[in-house]
């Protein structure tokens, strides 16, 4: 009897000890094309935390901490940055990380057809191998963002060998230098990761596979990490948060987001803008914003949490324009704008990923809007295919997240500048650029304050993105899952973490 007792009990240890080495996660959407150059979505970040290292990362405190690369120094003109890179690192084929990695990587970002990285890494003139280990990056101008944009997807290494022997289809098989490496992927069911054994940092790492299961439920989400189906769950429904605190079993986590939700207008990105008023009529797009409420929006779709805001940073940012505070809803002077515009009742078509909190922010701007006389049609679609229609134009106004980066630029140059792969509203003003660009190559904190407060002014005048609020990212998770570390990016960082 006590022989049987003790087996069952080991039996039952090393389950326990088996389903611990694997770390599910669930996601809110889908993720787009694994390969880092391609990607734009944030679900593909947090895959990409797990599957590709970066040059550098960041820190709760927004900070450039090492990764592949272990120190940096600028140059006296800060024209070009020498970074040292991490040595013994290799990538998931074998292939060794060098100098000559680093550099057919920055060009790789910048030059394959269909980057999203190129406008990130538009001041990067080249790039020079000082030695095996030592790298030196060449700029156009000052480039104040740079540290920052090396810590995201334009800094993540892919094997030069691996993307080279697949050019046109690497993101069906990435191949990176990071904790886990790529196994498997069925598209809207799962994407599974292994452990990498030759990881650089593999003392870190405490778990032998990482599965990301997209499910755009937020309620079917939850209810497979309380049957512990899951052990992690991204973008909790605000309405689930206090449920989840009073779970013993459970635990939550919050921080607020560096990026934004947001109604991007297709004003110039395709024949469509001009099919209907709010796309070609800056007088229209004022009347939409005044007739929303943003407090009332954050309450309704989001009980409460997230801010509101009316830019693409919070109004607690050092960054945000005060120049230009949020506005106040005001049906009677939308209604007058409408009129003056000879367009009292404009009808429009908003398109919305199938998330639940997109779901809900069309629904509350479909009611308000309606009291101003906006006859707003709500077009639900999956996640990357709005991405793909947004990306040709096939839209009026588009319910758009976006998850943010440490420095503002990564919330503006790919949206305003022309020509850029996130520019979804197809605006093109040499002003804009010149701004832009001037608040990318200034250097001073002040300086570039001032800037931000110009574009801003220039910005709310023709209004291709109305800003609504900034999100409080909500994670819940198996109480046992320690070592979390919540870094305002919404990343989940694998290193570290054990169950």
């Amino acid at each position: 009897m006590l022989n049987k007792l003790f087996i069952a009990l080991v039996l039952t240890a090393c389950t326990c000890a088996a389903q611990s080495q694997t770390l599910r996660i669930g996601l809110a959407e889908d993720p787009d094309v694994l390969d880092p150059t391609l990607a734009r979505s944030f679900v593909g970040r947090i895959v990409f935390s797990s599957l590709c290292d970066k040059l550098f990362d960041i820190d709760e405190k927004l900070n450039p901490v090492p990764q592949l690369a272990t120190s940096y120094q600028w140059s006296a003109d800060n024209k070009s940055l020498t970074l040292k890179l991490r040595t013994g690192v290799t990538f998931h084929d074998g292939e060794k990380f060098d100098a000559a990695a680093v550099k057919f990587n920055i060009e790789r970002h910048k030059n394959l057809p269909g980057s999203n990285r190129r406008g990130e890494l538009a001041p990067v003139t080249s790039v020079d191998v000082v030695d095996a280990s030592t790298v030196r990056i060449n700029l156009s101008a000052p480039f104040s963002p740079l540290l920052t944009v090396l810590a995201d997807r334009a800094g993540m290494m892919v094997s030069p060998k691996a993307a080279m022997a697949n050019p046109g289809n690497f993101g069906s098989k990435p191949v990176c230098s990071g904790p886990f490496q790529f196994s498997e992927r069925v598209a809207q069911d799962r994407i599974v990761l292994t452990r990498f054994p030759n990881y650089w940092n593999k003392s870190e790492i405490h778990f032998d596979k990482v599965v990301f299961l997209p499910i755009v439920d937020s309620t079917v989400r939850l209810a497979n990490l309380r049957s512990g189906q899951l052990d992690f769950i991204e973008r909790v429904a605000p309405s689930d948060v206090a449920s989840i605190k009073a779970d013993k079993k459970l635990a939550l986590s919050r921080i607020t987001e560096l990026g934004y939700q947001g109604i991007t207008i297709n004003t110039h990105k395709s024949d469509q803008a001009q099919a209907n008023p709010l796309g070609r009529d800056a007088r229209v797009r004022e009347a939409f914003e005044l007739s929303l409420d943003r407090a009332g929006i954050v309450q309704v779709a989001m009980d409460g949490e997230a801010t509101p805001g009316n830019q693409w940073v919070p109004p607690s940012n050092s960054f945000y324009a005060k120049n230009i505070p949020i506005p106040k809803r005001d049906i009677a002077r939308a209604k007058a704008l409408l009129k003056e515009a000879g367009v009292p009742n404009p009808s429009f078509t908003l398109m919305t990923p199938t998330t639940a909190d997109g779901q809900r922010v069309a629904q509350v701007v479909q009611a308000m809007s309606k009291e101003a006389g906006f006859d707003v049609k709500i077009q639900s679609t999956e996640f990357a295919t709005s991405l793909n229609l947004a990306d040709k134009g096939q839209f009026d106004a588009y319910v758009l997240a976006w998850s943010g980066r440490a420095d503002p630029d990564g919330n503006l140059f790919s949206f305003y500048a022309c020509n850029q792969p996130l520019n979804y509203s197809g605006e093109c003003r040499p002003q804009w650029d010149d701004l832009l660009n001037r608040s990318r190559n200034t250097l001073d904190t002040s300086g570039r304050i001032k800037v931000f407060a110009t574009l801003a002014a220039e910005v709310a005048k023709e209004n291709p993105i109305i800003y609504l609020y900034h999100r409080n990212w909500l994670w819940a998770y198996n109480k046992n899952l320690t070592g979390l570390k919540t870094i305002p990016d919404g990343l989940v960082r694998v290193q570290g973490l054990k169950m």
